[in-house]
């Protein structure tokens, strides 16, 4: 047997390794059990400290001002790590108390879960449509469930929540896989310069968004309409109107982080259950465990990899010195196999109780549209458990090239679904 590798020899931020063998969880195991809080150099003088047990994220992400969100949103291998935060200025992802409260409590009503359960049925109902292309007359058939359900159902909803005319969806969908993207080839505008790294990427598709939005807002203002777009386009933070640039980084971020996260959970969750059968048939045999698979789906999916926070003061964590202005990058998947916590966490169980996974997140920035993507995997979920005959891979899963957003691009099936 080989020997093990030097702690700070393992790789735990290149998007290489993701795409090509999915989330590192044999390294963040070994840092989780012999140096939870780890420092890792990155080219330029520019490190980290990387966070893998999940009583350290929680104790971190519970002091927002002691461990705050700027100037670095993740940690990147590519690009410019804290000047390239640019790409992300003024965005609620890294507003720190008092503003964060106040913009979030822009569009929260939006996300409650009464609001969100008003949904349920035209969640269904788009589902259903889907589906029902998906089954033909109920023969053997492949597809690409990335494609074909997974992404027009967690789009469609989004967009429609925020009064995107649906001529404008495939835009939607283009910027979404750019940012997700931005440092895999295969979403890379042509016109972005390769060597230039992701962050270009990043700014290009941000500068196309903002300029759709601002106008899409300029027509709500005059005319405004029951979805969000009006809704924060009309809104105000103490008492004056939303700044432009806050209010396109609103926008920005319920585009991306709106479906893409939703979609990734859902391809996750079902090549989950292929890999584990018997949990598939648990599943169909019991409706009434699809709160609990949705829960487990989402620990094990975990799809937004890490996110990043900076010291504002010295501080001392498992015998590391911590200074001022070091940073910290939060691994969300490490944590929700943590041994302390998940009793044989390395396995897939869709009856898992407790399950308190940090799948979207903790503390003030728990995740906004966390009631909308429970609602739309119940939905997939459950629609299939009632209807999948058949399911296998009819391929390989292919996998984003990113250490941010884990996803999966394609993903061939072979499935015969009862038609309706």
């Amino acid at each position: 047997m080989s020997p093990l590798p030097p702690l700070d020899e393992l790789d735990v931020i290149g998007p290489d390794t993701y795409m090509r063998d999915g989330y590192p969880h044999a390294a963040w195991k070994r840092l989780r059990k012999e140096s939870p809080i780890h420092w890792f150099d990155l080219p330029g003088g520019v490190g980290f400290w990387a966070v893998t047990r999940r009583a350290d994220i929680v104790w971190i992400s519970k002091q927002p001002t002691r461990f705050i969100n700027g100037p670095r949103l993740a940690i990147f291998e590519e690009g410019a790590p804290v000047e390239g935060e640019r790409t992300f200025v003024r965005q609620l992802l890294n507003m720190d108390p008092p503003d964060h409260a106040k913009y979030r409590g822009a569009a929260s009503a939006w996300f409650t879960p009464r609001a969100i359960q008003r949904r349920a049925g035209e969640v269904r109902r788009i589902a259903r449509d889907l589906l029902r292309e998906m089954a033909g007359e109920g023969e053997v058939r492949e597809g690409d469930f990335v494609r074909d359900l997974a992404v027009p159902l967690t789009l469609g909803v989004l967009a429609d929540m925020l009064g995107v005319p649906r001529a404008d969806w495939p835009k939607m969908f283009e910027w979404t896989n750019r940012v997700a993207g931005s440092a895999d080839p295969e979403f890379r505008a042509e016109d972005v310069d390769a060597g230039a790294g992701g962050v270009a990427a990043i700014e290009q598709t941000r500068n196309e968004l903002f300029g759709y939005f601002a106008e899409l807002a300029a027509e709500r203002r005059k005319d405004p309409r029951d979805d969000i777009v009006s809704v924060l386009a009309n809104a105000t933070i103490d008492g004056a109107p939303m700044p432009p640039l806050e209010l396109l980084s609103y926008y920005f971020l319920l585009v991306v982080a709106g479906n893409e996260t939703t979609r990734n959970a859902a391809s996750g969750g079902l090549l989950a259950l292929i890999e584990n059968p018997g949990e598939w048939a648990k599943l169909r045999a019991d409706p009434g465990l699809i709160d609990t698979a949705v829960e487990e789906i989402v620990r094990w999916t975990t799809p937004v990899i890490q996110f990043c926070r900076t010291a504002t003061e010295d501080v001392e964590l498992h015998g590391k010195q911590i200074r001022k202005g070091d940073a910290f990058c939060l691994f969300y998947p490490s944590a929700n196999r943590d041994e302390e916590v998940f009793e044989d966490g390395e396995v897939f169980r869709i009856d898992r109780r407790p399950n308190p996974h940090l799948g979207f997140g903790i503390g003030e920035h728990f995740c906004l549209g966390a009631n909308l993507a429970r609602l739309e995997l119940r939905v997939i979920f459950g629609e299939l458990a009632s209807r999948l005959e058949e399911i296998e891979l009819a391929g390989t899963p292919a996998r984003l090239r990113s250490s941010f957003l884990g996803g999966i691009k394609r993903m061939p099936i072979r499935y015969r679904l009862l038609p309706e």
